[in-house]
């Protein structure tokens, strides 16, 4: 037996699949401006996230070691050293700024923030700016917590 060939029933037309290709196209073509318009604020908040990471692991070798260690900021180079380590590099365009205390700054553009084998610290705080806003990490100087918050010169 045969069945009946079904009446009206059609694929899709090559030039059909060309427009669709074609919309595709244009629609996956509009979409990148979006994601770099919001890549600044997720590259920002990533940078802070792993100063606080880079903070904490020389809180904890202070600690672990039973001796002072200290996280070298580098403002101009825009980037963090802890020996021992990988240096951590900041994105070219953020801007970097230090405050630390006066006996830890090494010179015009490089400081350090110090932990203590009992936990302390110099304290200080790294600001991540982009134009206006961004985020500060800030170490308390006697309890060596560290702590990120979005900053603003509003």
């Amino acid at each position: 037996m045969r069945l009946p060939a079904r009446v009206g029933s059609r694929g899709f037309t090559l030039v059909e699949l060309l427009v669709v290709l074609a919309i595709a196209a244009l629609a996956m073509s509009a979409v990148p401006p979006l994601f770099s318009a919001a890549m600044p604020g997720v590259e920002m908040k990533a940078a802070a996230r792993r100063t606080v990471s880079s903070l904490r692991l020389a809180r904890e070798t202070a600690i672990r070691q039973g001796k002072e260690v200290a996280l070298v900021v580098d403002v101009e180079q825009r980037r963090l050293e802890l020996p021992g380590h990988r240096s951590l590099t900041f994105p070219k365009r953020l801007k970097v700024i230090l405050e630390a205390a006066d006996r830890e700054m090494l010179d015009e553009q490089r400081g350090a923030i110090r932990f203590f084998p009992d936990g302390s610290s110099t304290g200080g705080r790294i600001i991540l700016a982009n134009d206006e806003s961004g985020y500060q990490v800030g170490v308390i100087w006697l309890t060596g917590r560290i702590r990120m918050a979005p900053w603003s010169t509003q």
